[in-house]
């Protein structure tokens, strides 16, 4: 697998033109995936390409390659930041960046992130990270910790604002509706007396979402704030 990540077979240069290359194998199984990836398979994959399955196995061995290789394409839409800027500008950047390629692959959030293909892609964008946290002048394991802090926060609130998304298109029923339709259960059991710090945020508005986007923000500061913090701490 590891051979096909970074040494795909070239296409020939002699005999009449290839129908499929890895490439379009790879786009076709991302194309399935966008639509759900609990239908990608080998046969989905051809139908969308229009040729027998067992054509595909020439580029690819099976699907958990297939999606190995997908995965490292879609770590390949993030740009890298502007190495001009700041450790913690940059850092923003990677998060946006890992945020709009979770938003533009839905199907990412099925991957695990701590078993990534061991993929040019991937491991490109990775490099850079570890290079942006490095420059807080942390020590190895802080920085290997804090890079991952960083990608384990985006992916899960990706995986959440995602996951909520495919639900309400799924059930037709919003956040909203949901909680609206449940409106019995707040006077019946959610109880000053059971409940009194939560009632108290309650009736502060604490738990008011107007602006989806800015409680990302806010989440990835505080982040932020703490690696910065220790970078300080260890300067003195």
């Amino acid at each position: 697998m590891v051979e096909l990540l970074w040494n795909p077979p070239p296409p020939p240069r002699r005999g009449p033109r290839q129908k499929l290359t890895l490439d379009r194998v790879v786009a076709a199984g991302m194309t399935v995936a966008a639509r759900s990836l609990d239908e990608l398979s080998m046969r989905k994959v051809a139908q969308e390409l229009g040729v027998g399955a067992m054509s595909l196995y020439t580029y690819v061995p099976g699907r958990d390659e297939l999606f190995e290789l997908m995965i490292d394409r879609a770590w390949g839409v993030r740009e890298l930041p502007d190495r001009a800027l700041g450790w913690r500008a940059q850092a923003e950047f990677h998060a946006h960046e890992a945020w709009r390629m979770y938003r533009e692959h839905p199907w990412m959030i099925s991957s695990n992130l701590w078993r990534m293909p061991l993929g040019p892609r991937v491991l490109d964008v990775q490099e850079d990270l570890y290079r942006v946290v490095s420059l807080t002048g942390l020590g190895a394991r802080t920085v290997v910790h804090s890079a991952g802090l960083i990608e384990s926060y985006v992916f899960g609130a990706a995986r959440g604002v995602i996951t909520d998304t495919s639900l309400s298109a799924r059930t037709g029923e919003s956040q909203d509706d949901y909680y609206a339709a449940r409106a019995g259960f707040w006077g019946r059991f959610f109880t000053d007396e059971r409940f009194p710090t939560m009632r108290t945020l309650w009736d502060a508005g604490g738990f008011e979402e107007d602006n989806p986007a800015g409680d990302w923000e806010f989440g990835l500061g505080l982040v932020l704030d703490g690696i910065g913090r220790l970078a300080d701490a260890d300067r003195g």
